[in-house]
């Protein structure tokens, strides 16, 4: 069951992705997921998003350095191949990318994740922060392939305030 997130978003896949359940390591903490409609090598690239109000003396390097150490947990070596923090200081966000390989229904895959983390303000509580967590996983052979469509995603989150017409 998906986990609800601790603000409402509002978002467009990129053509061609299709909602799915989530299946990943840490799918009980995940509100939403999509799959490419095109496997490589039998596993599809997805994307994933999660949420958490942003513990007060946290960093999104700190949420970001968690993150790699949950991955750790399953799979060794986790590699953090680039991290870069950019975004004006009321709207801040990370990026990373990491590599690892792990063996998916009997087949060995080299993976790539690039995930990105936004900060946003809570919309009951504007003192605190929320972190969006936006995560795509695919091979080594197709990330670069649709890595511009996920950047694409990133590009259409917002909050959800319900005002919108």
């Amino acid at each position: 069951m998906p986990t609800p997130l601790p603000i409402p978003i509002d978002f467009r896949l990129p053509e061609g992705w299709l909602p799915a359940r989530p299946e990943t390591a840490e799918a009980e903490e995940v509100a939403f997921a999509a799959v490419h409609p095109q496997p490589d090598a039998g596993f599809a690239a997805n994307i994933t998003v999660a949420g958490e109000v942003l513990p007060e003396a946290s960093t999104l390097a700190d949420i970001a350095d968690e993150s790699v150490e949950r991955l750790r947990e399953v799979i060794e070596p986790v590699i953090v191949e680039h991290r870069r923090e950019v975004g004006p200081a009321d709207a801040p966000a990370l990026t990373q990318r990491l590599a690892f390989s792990t063996t998916v229904n009997g087949t060995h895959h080299d993976l790539v994740q690039t995930q990105a983390y936004l900060s946003l303000p809570d919309i009951e509580n504007p003192a605190n922060r929320v972190v969006i967590r936006l995560v795509l996983t695919a091979t080594a052979a197709q990330h670069d392939e649709v890595l511009g469509e996920f950047q694409d995603f990133i590009r259409t989150i917002h909050s959800d305030t319900g005002t919108r017409a």
